[in-house]
């Protein structure tokens, strides 16, 4: 009766090693490289103002906020947006900055990604130089059928910590 235990025992754990050695393991470097290359293609697409490799990484379900409060949660509303964007001369004007991708997977299929850009000689509507902007970037990832796209954006502005309050409601 003891054989008969270890037996099934061994047949156990034998069985639960080769269940999981056939369950695909999560490539974490492929996943990195993709992301990584999804936020180049946003770069690259802002700098040239080409609003179709812009979007090129996104779910068409998406939820997207800029510093602004602009809003949009499909695909298709955010090329739209971009291409009011991109067609403001005192948006596109400046220079970014980006700090490296913060990438955290909180599972095999979803990954949060932290980006800071320093935007630096920008201009006001009016012409004016801005000072220079410190934008973060805050994306969610899901892997869906394969493809890492970005399904929420949200992009927030960090005004510097010894600026007065009241500077902030007023104009420059």
């Amino acid at each position: 009766m003891k054989n008969v235990l270890k037996a099934f025992a061994v047949v156990c754990l034998i069985a639960s090693c080769e269940t999981k050695s056939s369950q695909p393991q999560m490539d974490y470097d492929k996943a990195r490289s993709s992301i990584n290359k999804s936020i180049d293609a946003w770069d690259t697409g802002w700098e040239n103002k080409d609003v179709e490799l812009s979007i090129k990484h996104y779910a068409d379900s998406t939820d997207w906020t800029n510093a602004f409060g602009d809003r949009v949660q499909t695909k298709k509303e955010l090329e739209k947006l971009l291409g009011t964007i991109f067609g403001l001369d005192f948006v596109m004007s400046g220079e970014n900055n980006y700090g490296e991708n913060e990438i955290r997977f909180l599972s095999d299929s979803i990954a949060s990604v932290r980006t800071q850009n320093i935007r630096t000689k920008q201009k006001w509507p009016d012409g004016t130089p801005m000072d220079d902007r410190i934008i973060n970037h805050l994306r969610v990832y899901q892997n869906l059928q394969g493809k890492w796209l970005i399904t929420h954006h949200m992009i927030s502005q960090a005004w510097p910590k010894n600026r007065p309050v009241d500077s902030l409601t007023t104009e420059n």
